[in-house]
């Protein structure tokens, strides 16, 4: 088959490029340029050109066809745009996810259809298997990388079927120690470099300085809210309904500034995320304290002291049916219906058990254990084993 491959300059698409041509087919490396401004790079130079001719010696080695694409206008657009917006809507999102949804496996996919592609891959630690369907229909599913510690299937976990049908990923099958390995034995420029870190293809970013580019510094206040606080001995009520109790369970609780004292000052709600407990500058407390929740119109930050802060943790979320989304579109539950899944809501978080269910105007995930800092604007997946069959952007 003739394979695109974004090479990004990093160990892992470099390895995915030479295992494709090992298998035989013909391989042609593509570099996604998506960012151009340097002045929020933690480095001097702006990542992408180093990273550019490393992608650029691989592809040499390897006898391959190089290319660079830019996408920064694109990338822009539809990632840096809807961060900016997400977190000045007191949300939490994650470029990552977005950027094989709108980028990699959108724009950049149909960029190599157009160069006659029949497949595309990337360096992602996933793997794609095919099933025929009850209607002879082939079925992609979406399983979880073999080594459990570089599992990257969340990332993509907003693809659907079209795409997993066009996609490939190689080192699915491997470790991170056994690619590194085979860069090393064929003499690959990128065997040692270390992982990106930062934003999906900017590069090492400070996540707070590149937010004050667009989001305006504002002082407001921290507010601390204790344990014994009456909001969290309110008496459970009784449900007439599951609905009911699940919409209870992922409810909000809306802190005022009367329900704690005030501690601290911040520059700007904005800035912050529900669980961080880091860059508070909060002191003379016995443990750490964390984000339990952002009132974005009047710029109050509220924290709770220490990890077991009931503040903190909730036993379910709410999905807006129209931000819900099937990988696997035959396993989509009707009204009324459950299922019991595995469940995340970060990246490398380790998996949990949890029940999803299906009402006319929203989607729940109850888990068994509470979980701490969810946040809005966060995906959550589930799984059935080690198959990523849907996401949802929590509300």
């Amino acid at each position: 088959m003739k394979v695109v491959v974004g090479l990004s300059g990093g160990v892992d698409s470099s390895v995915t490029a030479y295992l494709l041509q090992q298998q035989g087919h013909e391989v042609v490396a593509l570099f996604m340029r998506n960012w151009n401004d340097a002045s929020v790079t933690l480095e001097d130079e702006c990542p992408w050109v180093e990273d550019s001719n490393d992608a650029l010696m691989v592809a040499q080695k390897l006898g391959i066809p190089f290319q660079v694409i830019d996408m920064s206008e694109l990338y822009k657009e539809r990632i840096v745009d809807y961060m900016f917006e997400e977190y000045q809507r007191g949300r939490t999102p994650n470029p990552d996810v977005l950027c094989n949804r709108e980028v990699k496996f959108d724009v950049f996919m149909k960029t190599a259809m157009s160069l006659g592609a029949d497949k595309v891959a990337t360096g992602h630690y996933a793997r794609v298997d095919s099933t025929c369907g009850e209607n002879g229909k082939e079925i992609f599913h979406l399983l979880a990388g073999k080594d459990n510690n570089k599992d990257q299937s969340y990332f993509l976990c907003q693809l659907n079927q079209d795409q997993l049908s066009k996609a490939l990923f190689p080192i699915g099958e491997l470790t991170k120690p056994r690619v590194r390995e085979i860069a090393k034995e064929i003499g690959l420029v990128t065997a040692d470099k270390k992982d990106s870190q930062g934003l999906c293809f900017i590069g090492k970013v400070s996540l707070p300085q590149f937010l004050q580019q667009q989001l305006v510094p504002k002082e407001g206040e921290i507010v601390e809210i204790f344990e014994d606080s009456p909001l969290f001995s309110e008496e459970v009520p009784p449900f007439s309904s599951k609905k009911e109790e699940l919409e209870f369970l992922s409810r909000k609780i809306n802190y005022k500034k009367a329900d704690g004292k005030v501690i601290g000052k911040h520059q700007g709600a904005q800035f912050f995320t529900i669980g961080q407990s880091k860059g508070l500058g909060i002191g003379g407390h016995k443990e750490s304290c964390f984000i339990v929740s952002r009132d974005m119109e009047n710029n109050i930050i509220f924290v709770g002291e220490s990890h077991s802060f009931p503040g903190l943790h909730k036993k379910a979320l709410k999905i807006d049916n129209s931000e819900l989304h099937w990988v696997r579109e035959d396993l989509r539950l009707k009204n009324g219906e459950s299922m019991n899944v595995s469940g995340r809501f970060r990246y490398r978080q380790e998996l949990q058990n949890a029940t999803i269910y299906q009402y006319e105007n929203a989607f729940y995930m109850e888990f068994e254990n509470p979980q701490s800092a969810i946040a809005e604007g966060q995906f959550a997946a589930w799984y059935i084993d080690d198959e990523l069959i849907g996401s949802g952007v929590i509300s």
